[in-house]
């Protein structure tokens, strides 16, 4: 698998992922505050598309990180496998994979259940249901917490290794990296405070330099392979002219030794 193909493979799925991603959440209820349980819990329970909508946030997010992985080992190169920092953000992206299933577990099916239940038990029945379904609330504030923090985790990694391989634009590797510490100052408050005000900045900023690292990332990897060339070809007539420029230096130098021996010592100096 050549370069261009893994970088245009792995641009399309992180983009085509996040593109799925927002418009399954374009569905998503979100009429009332979501730490306004009584409320935001019967909103969930007449909701008809809660499962089809969370359904389609764990493909778009499994397909984002899929993208990610096959970008490491693009930017790792092709002389081998990615080094230790591409190893380990290739393992972070697994285990985000792993908690965005059970994430969307805990949020899409277990929480529209338990807010089933509440809202159609008889009334005597209700505080104890109600009760439950804050329980399953708070264990998705867990899930939630640590499976931002290790998205964040991730996006850093992958960050450092662009910046450090130079194999795509150093902007790319600091806009992933600003998602990354966006990502974790979120799961902060989530862990904190859940879906509290407070969250909101930090969800924002993610999303703005996600899209911006994701896009450049795009029209890089589709650019037009003669723009490449020409640029790589630029690149190169600049560098034989300067060896060129040093081999006629040297030439001269020693010719000029042959003629004047005695200035031999400074013409090598």
């Amino acid at each position: 698998m050549n370069d261009r193909f893994s970088f245009r493979l792995a641009s399309a799925l992180v983009f085509g992922g996040e593109l799925l991603f927002i418009a399954s959440g374009v569905f998503h209820p979100g009429r009332e505050p979501a730490n306004s349980h009584p409320a935001v819990f019967a909103e969930y329970a007449t909701d008809a598309n809660w499962g089809a909508v969370h359904m389609g946030q764990f493909l778009g997010m499994a397909v984002l990180l899929v993208g990610l992985v096959v970008l490491i080992f693009a930017i790792g190169g092709r002389n081998g496998p990615p080094d230790w920092i591409g190893r380990s953000a290739a393992i972070a992206a697994v285990v985000t994979i792993a908690l965005t299933g059970v994430l969307q577990a805990v949020d899409g099916v277990a929480l529209k259940a338990a807010a089933d239940a509440w809202l159609s038990a008889p009334t005597t029945d209700q505080p104890a249901r109600l009760a439950a379904t804050e329980a399953v609330r708070w264990l998705e504030w867990g899930v939630r917490s640590y499976q931002r923090t290790v998205l964040g985790i991730t996006q850093v990694l992958l960050a450092v290794q662009s910046i450090v391989t130079v194999r795509i634009p150093r902007p790319i590797g600091f806009l992933m990296a600003l998602a990354g510490v966006a990502y974790i100052a979120q799961a902060l408050v989530v862990g904190a405070e859940g879906f509290a005000a407070n969250g909101t900045i930090p969800g924002l900023s993610a999303f703005v330099f996600d899209l911006a690292w994701m896009i450049w990332l795009v029209i890089l990897a589709w650019q037009r392979p003669q723009t490449v060339r020409r640029l790589q070809s630029l690149l190169s007539f600049h560098v034989e002219r300067e060896r060129s420029s040093q081999w006629v230096a040297e030439f001269s130098c020693r010719s000029a030794a042959s003629w004047q021996y005695s200035s031999e010592s400074r013409c090598l100096e």
